[in-house]
Parts: C-alpha cells; sequence; structure tokens
C-alpha cells in the first residue's frame, strides 16, 4: 500500500495562540481538500458551540472562525499508509514539520482532537515543540460514546 501525503496545508496566523492538531484528514477531508470536511465529523458544530459562533458552512467560513478566534490548525501526520479514513490503520507515519506554525505564530497550548492524535504527538512532535498536548475527545462519528454536549463541555477548556 502506497503513503499517502497529506494534501492541505496548515491554517493559521501570526496571531494563533492555540493549536488544534487531528491525526491525518480522512477520505472526505482529502478529496475536498480541508479540515473536518466530511458532513458527519462533529468538529465545526462543537468548535462553533464553544465559540458561541455561527456553524460554519463554507470552507471560507470555517477558515475565518479558526483565523477570527486566533487559532491554528493542522495535524500530526504528514505522510502515512492508512485504509480508507480508519485511524486504527495508520502505519508508516513520517510527522508533520511545526516549525512553520511555531515560529510564525505565538502558540502556547496545543490539543488533539482524539486520542490517536494525541499518541502520535507525544511520539513525534512534543519533544521537538517543548510543548504538552492536551488530549480531547475526538470529534469523529466514529466516537459515539460522547455526544454532542458532553464534546461540547470537554471541548471548553481550548477557551
Amino acid at each position: 500500500m502506497p503513503s499517502i501525503v497529506h494534501p492541505i496545508a496548515p491554517l493559521f496566523s501570526e496571531r494563533s495562540h492555540t493549536l488544534i492538531l487531528g491525526s491525518f484528514p480522512s477520505v472526505k477531508s482529502r478529496e475536498g481538500e480541508f479540515f473536518y470536511h466530511h458532513p458527519q465529523n462533529r468538529f465545526w458544530r462543537v468548535l462553533s458551540a464553544v465559540l458561541e459562533a455561527s456553524v460554519p458552512a463554507t470552507i471560507e467560513e470555517k477558515r475565518a472562525l479558526i483565523l477570527q478566534h486566533d487559532l491554528a490548525l493542522w495535524d500530526v501526520i504528514g505522510s502515512c499508509t492508512i485504509t480508507g479514513s480508519d485511524d486504527a490503520s495508520i502505519r508508516d507515519v513520517v510527522a508533520n514539520d511545526l516549525t512553520p506554525i511555531l515560529s510564525a505564530a505565538p502558540i502556547t497550548r496545543i490539543f488533539c482532537n482524539g486520542k490517536t492524535a494525541h499518541k502520535l504527538y507525544v511520539k513525534h512532535l512534543q519533544r521537538e515543540t517543548g510543548i504538552e498536548a492536551i488530549c480531547l475527545p475526538s470529534t469523529s462519528p466514529a466516537n459515539a460514546q460522547w455526544r454532542p454536549e458532553r464534546l461540547i463541555e470537554a471541548w471548553r477548556v481550548i477557551l
């Protein structure tokens, strides 16, 4: 199985202070070339509720939501082998280089969207960044035991 390279550029500005990292884009996100593009992923609904903002519908609205709140968004993995969108199938990980974000923005906090992103961040990136990441419950629809209300409450820590 060939390695798949992450197709989405990091989203941040020189004012971003909080970085949210996923593991690797789903098939739908890779096709749409934007983060959390699958309509069943609860990321945008959860983040909007936490930020008390309207749920963005377009990529431009999603980009604006992140930047207006001085957030940054990317993924831990730069390339890997993966079956479909299944995090459990991830192999041959090459981590993204976070230097472009960390050298341009005053990032002081890093949050990982789910256990896979957190485990891979700790393994591949934490020593380099020197920033401990906080693991948040995954917004993936596969994380069905976390109802939206519980997710929103857990994600409030990003404030």
